[in-house]
């Protein structure tokens, strides 16, 4: 449940849960999808990094590498994957994130 609340307010913060492609001239750099990916970073092909499915698994993948993600605060685990500009902006998503997992974790 912890992985899935913080890839949540990741995505939130990153794209507003909105599957972005290419922006033209508002684009950081080549980041793509949910979590503003970059294929120059080694996330994946634009292709993957669109699918909401690879790129969430592509997260995870990259959350579980952290030692002791679980237990640190969700900005600095998330600060931690992403290497954001903005890392405490991940914070203000966060109950946001909580609510949808409780509401969404068993149905």
């Amino acid at each position: 449940e912890r992985a899935a609340v913080i890839s949540i307010a990741t995505s939130l913060q990153e794209s507003k849960l909105e599957n972005l492609g290419h922006l033209g001239d508002a684009n950081d750099h080549d980041s793509l999808g949910l979590f503003q990916q970059r294929p120059s970073s080694g996330w994946g092909t634009p292709e993957q990094i669109t699918d909401p499915i690879y790129s969430t698994m592509a997260f995870q993948k990259g959350l579980k590498q952290v030692d002791g993600w679980h237990d640190m605060p969700l900005t600095e685990a998330a600060q931690t994957v992403q290497v954001s500009a903005y890392p405490d902006a991940y914070a203000q998503w966060e109950q946001q994130a909580a609510d949808l997992v409780a509401q969404h974790w068993n149905s």
